[in-house]
């Protein structure tokens, strides 16, 4: 049986310097999918041509747009690389650019040229869910996302907020903490 052997992590997008090339509609997906995330994203955008929703989106996010080809010193300073274009060439170009900065990057729809992929996210005040199909049917992740949308409830963020505060309070050491919040909240899977 095949398996995904992804690994999930969280990254602080605010403080990281993203490279997006293309302007379509890929790019305008990859945008507004990170935007929607990680409204504070450090995001920097290049192509020859941009959508009027990408240059709106842009705007109304602070997003540094380049109307250039992609060129490797784009790269410079930056973190990691999203490629949405329809040139295969370009795609590839960055790709390798990117490697050889050992940046990580992610080629839309190509998964052999994916160091992460962005998979469905659900965000609830301070609870977030990523979903993963290791690339295999983003369809699946997003109707998994919408149903965890409807059955996780809107005010879980109360709940993970008086947890936190009850932890504060909880003397002994990490197994004590531990197993006091075990307690508490083991009736959020009992049927």
């Amino acid at each position: 049986m095949e398996r995904n052997n992804l690994y999930p992590i969280f990254l602080k997008m605010h403080e990281l310097q993203v490279l997006i090339v293309g302007g379509g509609n890929v790019a305008l997906e990859k945008l507004t999918f990170l935007l929607k995330s990680s409204p504070t994203a450090n995001v920097t955008m290049v192509a020859p041509l941009f959508r009027d929703e990408v240059k709106a989106i842009a705007k109304a996010y602070d997003i540094k747009m380049y109307h250039l080809a992609y060129e490797e010193s784009f790269l410079c300073d930056k973190d990691l690389a999203i490629v949405a274009t329809d040139k295969l060439n370009v795609n590839h170009q960055v790709y390798t650019d990117a490697k050889r900065r050992n940046l990580l990057v992610n080629v839309a729809d190509t998964p052999e040229l994916c160091d992460f992929y962005l998979g469905g996210i659900v965000t609830k005040g301070n609870v977030k869910i990523a979903i993963s199909t290791n690339g295999k049917s983003p369809t699946t992740a997003k109707r998994l996302r919408q149903f965890f949308e409807a059955v996780i409830p809107e005010d879980i963020n109360e709940l993970v907020q008086n947890l936190n505060a009850y932890r504060k309070t909880i003397k002994g050491n990490f197994e004590d903490k531990v197993s006091a919040l075990n307690k508490i909240t083991e009736n959020l899977i009992q049927k």
